[in-house]
This record gives C-alpha cells, structure tokens and sequence, in this order.
C-alpha cells in the first residue's frame, strides 16, 4: 500500500494523497472530508458535517473533532514542498473556540511561496525554525467557529 510519505520514501500525487487521508481511520471516524488538494500540495480544503458521532452533549461540533480536522495539513504540506532534505514536524498547537459549530464547516489552508523561501533561508545553516499558522475553521456562512494556531519544527537535514 502507497503511504503518504516522509518527504520523499514515496511519491504519491495529489489525488492519491486526498483518497488515502480519506480512508484514514481517525477521519473516517470523525466524518472529516478531505475535498481538494492542489496538484502543488499548496492548497487543501477540508469539511466536516455535523454527524451524531462527531457531535457533542450540546449538540454542537466536538471540539476534538474541529482539531482533528485541522492537525496534520500545514506540516504535510511542508513536508510535500519542501522535499526529503528538511525535518518538519508539529511542535504546538492551540484552538481558540469562537462560537459554537453547527452544520458543515470548513478549512481552507493554503502555503504561499513567499512562506517557502523564508523557511528555506532560515534553516539553510543548519538551524530550525519555528514557523507559526493559523487556520480559521468557518460555518457554510463564512463566519469563524474555531481559529487553530499550528507551531511547526523544521530543520534542513545534514
């Protein structure tokens, strides 16, 4: 079976990469959706319904399920674009709850060029960088449910 990668073991496209998010068991689970991924692993856009099984004892989006959702993407990404030669991994987060969930709601991440470079000269003599991102997480009216602040470790690899 094709696994996602460690920034280069396996190569796997954008289409397949959406498919085997979509079959992992925690997503699965949660009934997150993985709906597009860039063919540049730039942009990922994720929802999640409101399901009895992701919902909690007020009927509103668990919010170890509006987490979920958004864990693992900016560090994918990262590890998609900037290759086998770098080390990243999730150091921090926090989720700052605005206002309860209710129906579908959606991540959109998006990794700007700008933000590659940056990365890539600040480790480029071997130290790490802290890089911060923030995803909002919205209802089908736009408006923020959650904010996740993501902190990720990256190095250049020896």
């Amino acid at each position: 079976m094709a696994t996602i990668g460690d920034g280069g073991t396996t190569i796997v496209n954008h289409r397949t990469f959406r498919l085997l998010l979509n079959v992992y068991p925690p997503y699965l689970g949660a009934g997150v959706h993985v709906r597009h991924v860039s063919s540049d692993f730039r942009e990922i856009v994720v929802e999640m319904p409101l399901r009895f099984f992701n919902r909690n004892y007020v009927g509103t989006h668990f919010g170890g399920s509006l987490y979920a959702m958004v864990d693992p993407f900016y560090m994918l990404m990262l590890i998609k674009n900037l290759g086998p030669d770098y080390i990243v991994w999730d150091k921090a987060a926090s989720i700052d709850f605005v206002k309860p969930g209710r129906g579908t709601v959606r991540a959109h991440f998006r990794l700007e060029e700008k933000v590659l470079e940056e990365i890539k000269e600040r480790v480029k003599d071997g130290g790490k960088y802290l890089p911060t991102f923030t995803v909002p997480v919205v209802d089908r009216h736009g408006d923020v449910v959650a904010r996740v602040e993501k902190v990720l470790y990256v190095r250049k690899k020896p």
